[in-house]
């Protein structure tokens, strides 16, 4: 998921890191930048490429840093989106949370974005790069900015409880299935709590077929069912985790997609080898 392999933007066959890291240099160095060498550089090599570029920058002009040198010389969008592809994925999801997190009010859709497409192991280096930036549990902070059953999901997904079996139980997924129907659709009021314990913990291979059998007993999609049975940040988490179930790349593309709509993008560049184009 984060090695480039998967998507649009494969390693570069003749790949040289200190080429790469020279032709960068020369393109910032003195009046002006070369724009056209910075795009074409680090937005075709793989974000495992791109590290290695940064540590031969870094050879190539001790005391300088990559990032440093594009912050110095790029401003707006360009700058941030060059600063994203040269950023490792975690301290860049790291980044990104502490940021939802920071001053007055939580910015939830940008936790809903990382948590419900982020996998156990992923959640950890997460939680791990937080705790050495900040020096703070991620799951403390996280108590302290989100409330209500939103921050119980939350809370699951950033422990990193998701069930990693492979192997598919038919039997548990009819179960949890008429759980969810009868947790919503069959009763007065929500049990939303049966909802969270089963989307944010159930391995994603079974989860697969629990929204089958789902449909099969309900007659509606379960994401329909999450839609008309519940509103705010945690119908918008459950909601994005049954979209992640189905198809992650469509679900981040659909992300993109609204964000250029509204005209405030949001750089998926980390995770690009999602997004299949």
């Amino acid at each position: 998921m984060t090695t480039g392999e998967r998507g649009s933007i494969k390693p570069k066959a003749d790949f040289n890191a200190k080429d790469d890291a020279v032709a960068l240099r020369k393109a910032m160095k003195g009046l002006g930048t070369n724009e056209k060498t910075l795009i074409d550089v680090l937005t075709q090599r793989s974000s495992g490429q791109r590290q290695l570029i940064c540590k031969a920058y870094q050879e190539e002009a001790p005391g300088k840093t990559l990032v440093e040198d594009l912050e110095g010389d790029n401003h707006g969008h360009f700058e941030d989106l060059l600063v994203a592809l040269v950023t490792p994925p975690v301290i860049y999801d790291c980044q990104e949370v502490t940021k939802a997190m920071k001053g007055v009010g939580t910015k939830d859709s940008v936790l809903i974005e990382i948590f419900a497409t982020r996998s156990n192991k992923q959640m950890k280096e997460i939680s791990d790069a937080y705790l050495k930036q900040t020096e703070k549990k991620l799951t403390l902070d996280l108590k302290k900015e989100t409330s209500g059953e939103f921050a119980k999901a939350i809370l699951i997904l950033a422990e990193g409880k998701r069930d990693e079996n492979t192997q598919v139980d038919a039997a548990k997924a009819k179960e949890d299935a008429k759980t969810l129907y009868n947790a919503g659709e069959k009763k007065w009021g929500t049990d939303e709590s049966k909802f969270i314990d089963i989307l944010c913990q159930r391995s994603i291979p079974q989860l697969r077929q629990t929204l089958v059998e789902y449909k099969t007993i309900s007659g509606k999609s379960l994401q329909e069912s999450i839609e008309g049975e519940m509103s705010g940040d945690l119908e918008e988490l459950l909601v994005a985790i049954v979209k992640c179930v189905k198809n992650v790349p469509a679900y981040l593309a659909e992300r993109l997609h609204q964000g250029m709509k509204v005209q405030t993008v949001y750089f998926y560049v980390k995770y690009n080898e999602h997004i299949v184009v």
